[in-house]
Parts: structure tokens; sequence; C-alpha cells
């Protein structure tokens, strides 16, 4: 569809939001999008895009054990929900690789108090691996896991495990689309992103987004608005 549109064959790298940014701004990208706002916005503001874009939103969960031992289930709370896994002593699989899921959940560990770095190697289990990865690591160990929706949806490995917590606004995940900018990487092909950026941020392009299902369940809603 956006190739029919555009003409565009863009080449997709999948990667955690961090090294997606560190690659960017090697100029090893045309466009980036990611979901870590706070990291889009220093990245164009330290002049490596052209302008951020919000695009799209889903929502992350704590998927867990279908026992749940640290009752985590029974909490309406996010921040009680955590404090009762670092409580409990309970395992969490980590991603621990600066993707946009890592950095929410340090900062939803810190709005807790937790100092998961002292609980590392211990309850607290960094993976360094993507989201897909870290799930098979967590639902083998039979840990609690922070992830975003959509990956959920589409995991096939779930075994007994189950979303123990969601709803809370502070879930909320927003992804984010930046052209990169020509005047730090000379080589960026500027008409081609341009175009792709436009297209995904159009009402066609937000159609498409809306319509991705899988298992009939919409993976991402549309939200494009005024470059941030």
């Amino acid at each position: 569809m956006l190739t029919e549109a555009t003409g565009v064959q863009p080449k997709i790298v999948a990667l955690g939001t961090g090294q997606a940014i560190r690659n960017a701004r090697n100029c090893d990208a045309d466009v980036l999008l990611v979901h870590a706002k706070s990291a889009e916005q220093m990245f164009v503001r330290e002049g490596y895009g052209v302008a951020r874009h919000d695009l799209m939103y889903n929502d992350f969960i704590l998927i867990g054990p279908r026992d749940d031992p640290a009752g985590v289930s029974a909490e309406t709370d996010l921040m009680e929900a955590l404090k009762k896994i670092a409580a409990t002593k309970s395992i969490f699989a980590s991603r621990g690789d600066d993707s946009g899921t890592h950095k929410k959940e340090l900062s939803l560990w810190e709005d807790t108090g937790t100092d998961v770095a002292v609980a590392s190697g211990g309850w607290y289990r960094e993976t360094g691996s993507g989201m897909g990865a870290t799930l098979n690591v967590g639902i083998g160990m039979d840990a609690y896991v922070l992830t975003d929706r959509a990956t959920w949806i589409s995991f096939s490995n779930k075994r007994e495990h189950r979303i123990v917590f969601e709803g809370d606004g502070q879930l909320f995940n927003q992804y984010g689309i930046i052209l990169v900018n020509p005047e730090q990487c000379p080589d960026v092909n500027v008409e081609a992103g341009q175009r792709f950026v436009d297209w995904l941020l159009s009402s066609e392009g937000q159609t498409a987004i809306a319509s991705h299902t899988v298992d009939d369940q919409q993976l991402f809603f549309p939200n494009a608005k005024q470059a941030q």
C-alpha cells in the first residue's frame, strides 16, 4: 500500500529505541520511528532530526505467571503493583537494552523508589535482548515482564502467563516519527524519507495503521499531530 502510493520501498531495521537513535546519529538511517518521546525530542533539539511527529500509540502491560505470586492483579495502582513485585522479590525480567520499553520500565521503578541496580542479578534479571526474546526468557523463569501490548498480542509462546496489570495512564506508549536531518547527514534520502513520513501521517497512512490487526485485535492507534 505504501509503496503503491509513494513509490518508496522502505528497508526496515528493527532495533530498540536506544540503538535506533544511535544509528540515526551515525547517519545510518533516513527516518527514525521509535517510542521514547523525551529522547526523540532531544534528538531533534540537537539537530539530528528535522521535526518530530506523534504517529500512533498503544500501551504497556505487565504480564506474569498465572498464579501471580506477588498479587499484582489485586492492585489498581501501578506503583503499588510494582512495589509488590519488589517487596516479594518475585522474578522480574527486564530487557536491559536501552530500548523505549526499557527506558519506560526504569522510569517506573524510579518512581516507586526501587533501586533495580542493587537488585540486579537477584530478583531483577536483565536479558540484554529484544522484547520477544525477553518474553521467552521471562516466561521460562516464571517472571513478570513489562511489554507493549502489540508484542504480547502477536506473541505465540504465552504458555501459562497472562496479563496481570493494565489500564493505568502511566502505561501509555506513544510512538514518534522523525526525518533525519540532511544537514547533519548529507547522504540522507530526503525525498523518499519525507514521502514515507508524509504518507504515514496522512489520512491514508493513519487508516492503514488503524486497520493492522492480529487475531482481530488492533495493535496501534493512529494519532498524528503537528511537529513537536
